[in-house]
């Protein structure tokens, strides 16, 4: 009996304390929140970052060292717990943090703050906040801002590998950076997916050596992801990647063997894009070579007419580029025909198209 009054009691001062915080809310029922829920989420390289909220407003209150005493601990917005969730190891403010989701707090100051990452993301506010369940500690230097009625969380000075968090509320905000190792996330995240369903396919592991090279790193690797590839079905695309990837470990011939390849596997489009490409490097001679031997191959392709136009031109026979110009105009489809054309006129007034 006294067991069964002393949970009523409890039950009845929980309710009381719940009533004098809002009359408007409830333990059992869906009602609006005085304070309104929301998330906002933002991605780093392949790092999810997400902060979950409640937006108190201002009211005309004294914020700062009002409502928010300075040199307490504070939740970071209103009612449960503020948190932040990262799906990769993280820095924040430069110091290490392992992925997760932790509570957020902060201890206002007027010249600096404390922002608090706990590892207890699940209490109701502060008012059990255990400093023993910290998982990091950052000091930061508020800043003035424009009036932000609601407090909000937003994201800033966005790079490839890093953000700024920002708190903004009343006239103050609060930035502290999340910066990732954005390789190191990248090259263990590569790994995982080529052990599922990826694997079978020669676009992932040509994918995975095309960022490694776009990005200059780990080229041993990315010779390894296109040799994988060609393993799963030998193609120009991942004979073409494993010839720039030779090229960048500085093994030349190796690189032009894995080039002639991929010439031999190419399609007449390919082979006419990648003499387009060769021009482009001011490769000119042999980009007129492969031209040639494509329109000789294939002369019914409109394109490799344009090839034998800009070879033409290059060599100020303007008469026979148009001309060969015109026979592309001719078998192109409707989409090209007025860029097609433009080239013809160009070629007419004795105009380089080669620039």
């Amino acid at each position: 009996m006294l067991r069964t009054t002393l949970r009523g009691f409890c039950f009845c001062l929980l309710i009381t304390a719940m009533s004098a915080a809002s009359a408007a809310q409830s333990f059992v029922l869906d009602l609006p929140d005085q304070s309104q829920r929301a998330e906002i989420a933002q991605r780093i390289g392949i790092t999810n970052i997400t902060i979950n909220y409640h937006r108190p407003l201002v009211k005309n209150r004294k914020i700062w060292d009002g409502l928010v005493p300075y040199g307490k601990v504070w939740r970071a917005g209103a009612n449960e717990n503020t948190t932040i969730t990262f799906s990769d190891p993280v820095m924040i403010e430069g110091k290490p943090l392992d992925k997760g989701s932790y509570g957020l707090h902060m201890i206002p100051n007027a010249e600096e703050w404390t922002i608090i990452l706990s590892k207890n993301s699940t209490s109701w506010g502060s008012f059990t906040y255990d400093q023993a369940e910290d998982a990091l500690r950052v000091n930061v230097k508020p800043k003035a801002a424009d009036m932000h009625d609601a407090l909000t969380y937003d994201f800033d000075q966005l790079q490839s590998d890093s953000a700024v968090v920002e708190l903004e509320w009343e006239k103050v905000a609060v930035p502290f950076k999340v910066s990732v190792d954005l390789h190191d996330v990248v090259q263990a995240s590569l790994k995982k997916q080529l052990r599922n369903l990826s694997q079978y396919t020669w676009m992932s592991w040509d994918d995975a050596a095309n960022y490694l090279l776009a990005e200059k790193i780990a080229l041993n690797e990315a010779l390894k992801y296109a040799n994988e590839s060609i393993e799963n079905e030998d193609r120009y695309d991942n004979e073409m990647t494993k010839s720039k990837v030779m090229t960048a470990l500085n093994r030349k011939d190796d690189a032009a063997t894995a080039e002639k390849k991929a010439l031999e596997l190419a399609n007449p489009l390919q082979t006419h894009l990648f003499a387009r490409q060769l021009q482009g490097e001011k490769r000119s001679e042999e980009a007129f070579v492969i031209y040639r031997e494509n329109a000789k191959k294939h002369p019914d392709q409109w394109f490799v007419h344009t090839g034998l136009a800009r070879m033409y031109c290059s060599q100020g026979n303007f008469d026979d580029a148009a001309k060969e110009m015109k026979v592309a105009l001719a078998k192109a489809p409707d989409n090209q025909k007025s860029y097609l054309d433009g080239l013809v006129r160009q070629l007419q007034a004795k105009q380089d198209i080669n620039q």
